[in-house]
């Protein structure tokens, strides 16, 4: 049996009835009533038992939006499943952005919670053993060569980090949340002298502020309330290899002065030590924000800043470089091949390719990794479809005309790395001069509108029911067919034509009962 779920929903009957659907369906829940009192579980010590969330969006104090912030800050990878009564495609988009999983619509179906459970814990479980499989191989040190990409926004990136790993100067790696700041690091890394030294990483902006010093520059046993050992702290720890400092701009500015001197007199003062420690490090930090702006604000040492900024290397976010979508979402299918081996895809249809490169990514490579990541476990059939990717095309539609093209495999998997160049399939045509963009292809989605003629958001009621037409009558009335892509029930898939007035006999929708 799978773990706990986490149900968190100030609504005591809405809780009770997600409680009896999952007993039903031999889960077991946790409860809470607040977006805090769900945050205290998942940072309890029970944190390990729970395997999914379902978050109710709209709650006094913090909300879902809130939650989701707060366990991306702290590195809480549970999926989560968001619930809404109210709001429309906007707040199921914010959601989405802020590392949602999936999101129901109040009330739920018990069969359509169970689906997107479902998939949440089919998803993680392929997670779980991607994570062991990657362990298991280990050892081997990245380097540029590895990067995957094609695009000549990122030629500067690679030459400056080139140049950078020949040298011991500070490092400050600049880009939106996403773009891989980290891998540039540890190409740097792997490319220089001390490429078979320790790599230490460190998320500045997911220390509680009161643990920042003593997990960056140790503690000794009993300097304060909790230090029941001594902590050699992570400059110690990346003695004679590179300390990463990631988010260095969420840096208090009391421990801004302390990284300071140990920048510039290579030594750190552990809490309650008597003495400093010497440490031999290649710093390399990183941030999300404009650093500048920071130190105007008074947010960030000035001093602090042209100490790390001697050597800026800026990484272009992944919509100023769409020409590496082709490449980068056929490396994450094939990451993901080994974990299930007897079930390997083929590829990636034209219209789902040309909807990836039309979506302007707000969270980047990781949401590429992730989305592809999900589509590839949950897909049914052996080629990738716009139909894997529902929040992206939900998203990009209107913008890109999807539908006319057959979902054949254009964009190929393979298991020959070096051969990246001669197969990056159809996707693209035949092979281009270097730097030439390959051409979009111009499917359709149909004709799902998100806003009424006056801009605005129309009712979730008025999008279901348009999207339940639009299924029935792409698949020619397959009714089960509709129910299975629609993520329901078939039962609940009649209900729902029954209470809008439509005749399931009909095959098509042609009308409404007036």
């Amino acid at each position: 049996m799978t773990g706990s779920i986490l149900i968190v929903d100030d609504d005591p009957v809405q809780r009770r009835l997600v409680e009896a659907a999952l007993t039903k369906f031999g889960h077991t829940a946790i409860v809470t009533d607040s977006g805090e009192a769900g945050l205290d579980v998942l940072d309890g010590p029970n944190a390990r038992e729970v395997s999914v969330v379902i978050l109710d969006l709209v709650m006094p104090g913090l909300d879902g939006i809130g939650v989701l912030k707060a366990m991306r800050e702290r590195a809480i990878n549970v999926p989560v499943i968001v619930q809404t009564a109210q709001g429309g495609i906007e707040t199921v988009v914010s959601a989405m952005r802020h590392g949602a999983f999936d999101f129901v619509v109040k009330p739920a179906s018990p069969d359509r919670l169970q689906t997107a459970i479902s998939n949440a814990l089919k998803v993680e479980a392929v997670e779980d053993e991607m994570k062991r499989a990657s362990r298991r191989r280990g050892g081997g040190h990245l380097t540029f060569k590895d990067m995957i990409t094609r695009s000549p926004a990122m030629d500067r990136v690679i030459r400056l980090g080139q140049k950078a790993a020949a040298s011991n100067i500070p490092i400050l790696i600049e880009g939106e949340s996403g773009v891989g700041k980290e891998l540039v690091a540890r190409a740097i890394q792997g490319s220089g002298d001390r490429r078979s030294k320790p790599f230490v990483t460190v998320n500045c902006g997911a220390i509680p502020d009161n643990l920042v010093e003593s997990i960056l520059f140790g503690h000794e046993k009993g300097s304060f309330t909790g230090a029941t050992d001594k902590h050699i702290g992570k400059f110690v720890e990346a003695n004679s290899g590179t300390l990463f400092l990631d988010e260095i701009g969420d840096l208090p500015l009391d421990v801004q002065v302390k990284l300071l001197r140990a920048v510039q007199e290579g030594e750190v003062d552990p809490v309650g030590g008597r003495s400093t420690v010497k440490v031999d490090i290649r710093l390399i930090s990183a941030t999300h924000r404009n650093l500048l702006q920071q130190v105007k604000d008074g947010k960030f040492r000035e001093d602090l800043f042209y100490r790390l900024n001697v050597y800026p290397i800026f990484v272009p976010p992944l919509r100023d470089r769409r020409d590496d979508i082709p490449y980068l979402v056929r490396h994450f299918m094939e990451k993901i091949a080994p974990t299930d081996p007897l079930r390997r895809l083929a590829g990636i249809s034209a219209t789902a390719l040309a909807m990836l490169q039309a979506y302007d990514w707000p969270g980047n490579i990781r949401q590429l990794e992730n989305a592809v990541f999900r589509a590839s476990v949950l897909a049914e059939g052996d080629v990738l479809t716009e139909e894997e990717f529902p929040q992206i095309r939900a998203q990009v539609e209107g913008t890109v005309n999807l539908g006319a093209e057959p979902a054949s495999a254009v964009l190929e998997t393979t298991e020959d790395a070096t051969r990246r160049d001669e197969t990056v399939a159809d996707a693209t045509g035949p092979a281009l001069p270097d730097g030439e963009a390959p051409a979009r292809t111009q499917p359709r989605f149909g004709t799902l509108r998100a806003l009424d003629e006056r801009g605005n958001v129309r009712a979730l009621a008025d999008v279901e029911l348009e999207m339940i037409k639009l299924a029935i009558d792409h698949y020619n009335g397959q009714m089960s067919e509709v129910a299975r892509r629609l993520g329901i029930g078939r039962s609940t898939l009649y209900r729902k034509l029954k209470e809008y007035g439509i005749d399931p006999e009909a095959g098509r929708v042609d009308r409404l009962a007036s």
